[in-house]
């Protein structure tokens, strides 16, 4: 594990040499909330072209009508508000349907839509031809099952660690944005966000890279 304060420039040649033609790699990026993973995900790809495709963790959170039924609404975005065993079965159909395998189709996968707090399935196709799979998440590296099966589906995976005080201002920002009041907003950053936050962080140990 490695743990460095990189360039963006150095990020996308790491992520570059991932890009084998002819194979099908997958390369995690996992961090608190508010860490940014959704940013350099989102720039990875942009900066990579058509050799990648971004698929979120996000898509498989419940829905908000069975995470009502479950009694989970108020912990959405805790691990067990999400689909993991789901979220695994697609890493493992992205390995194989990727440019090395024969009779390889396009895979399908959910995205997360905040406007309505809800996924939206089939929304990104995934052809075999795309040689690297960015996946962004939190809980990439948690080791109870089947979280612990998404990391060793995975080539690589990096961890984004921010200076705290910046990812908290971040995350209020991002609560703010969705409706909630400063209260509200630096209440659930500091509670449930932060409790969640120090349980991902715990898993930095299993990453390749630690990115400060």
């Amino acid at each position: 594990m490695a743990v460095l304060t990189e360039r963006f420039d150095a990020l996308v040649a790491r992520a570059a040499a991932l890009t084998v033609p002819g194979r099908r790699r997958l390369l995690g990026i996992c961090g608190p909330p508010g860490a940014g993973k959704s940013t350099l995900a989102e720039r990875l790809v942009e900066a990579l072209g058509e050799r990648a495709v971004l698929v979120g963790m996000d898509g498989f959170h419940l829905a908000q009508r069975e995470l009502r039924r479950l009694g989970r609404l108020e912990r959405k975005g805790a691990p067990d508000t999400f689909d993991a065993a789901g979220y695994v079965d697609l890493l493992l159909r992205l390995r194989r349907n990727g440019p090395d395998a024969a009779g390889a189709e396009t895979v399908y996968a959910p995205e997360f839509r905040r406007e309505i707090e809800e996924p939206v399935a089939c929304a990104v196709p995934v052809p075999p031809e795309i040689p690297l799979v960015v996946t962004e998440g939190n809980y990439l590296l948690l080791p109870e099952q089947p979280w612990s099966k998404a990391r060793a589906a995975l080539d690589e995976v990096w961890f984004l660690a921010p200076n705290e005080e910046e990812r908290v201002r971040r995350l209020v920002d991002r609560h703010l944005r969705y409706g909630l009041s400063p209260e509200q907003a630096r209440h659930r950053a500091l509670s449930f966000d932060q409790a969640n936050a120090e349980l991902i962080s715990a898993t930095a140990t299993g990453a390749d890279l630690v990115l400060r």
